[in-house]
């Protein structure tokens, strides 16, 4: 942690990394967060309100405020603010390319895998 002040009874892993932040009383930020806190050329601050759960593996982008009471999902990329009460969510969905390995990668053990797994008909989902 850096330049950041925790409230009391926050939770903060650590495999995370906290800088330039406010994070209120009884908030759990998940493992693998990062407050993302400069931008090349200025930092910024975050706030984390009161009883905040932050999922596993998320970014912050300061500025960012993230009201009491909200969530973020795991693996998302928080670049607004979340309002009180809500949860903020910002992944990609998933997209699966197939073929990929075995057009990319032939000749690897996971081409091999793959292509024996296909021959087999084995399912994937």
């Amino acid at each position: 942690m850096k330049n950041a002040t925790v409230g009391e009874g926050s939770k903060v892993p650590h495999l995370s990394y906290v800088g330039d932040a406010t994070i209120g009383a009884g908030t759990n930020i998940g493992a693998a967060t990062i407050f993302v806190n400069y931008d090349g050329v200025d930092k910024h601050h975050t706030v984390v309100g009161d009883h905040v759960r932050i999922g596993s593996d998320t970014m912050l982008v300061a500025p960012v405020t993230i009201g009491d009471g909200a969530y973020t999902a795991a693996g998302s990329v928080i670049t607004e603010n979340v309002p009180a009460g809500a949860i903020g969510v910002g992944r990609a969905k998933q997209r699966n390319v197939l073929g990929w390995v075995l057009r990319k990668r032939s000749g690897t053990k996971s081409a091999e895998a793959a292509n024996a797994s296909i021959e087999k008909g084995t399912p994937t989902s």
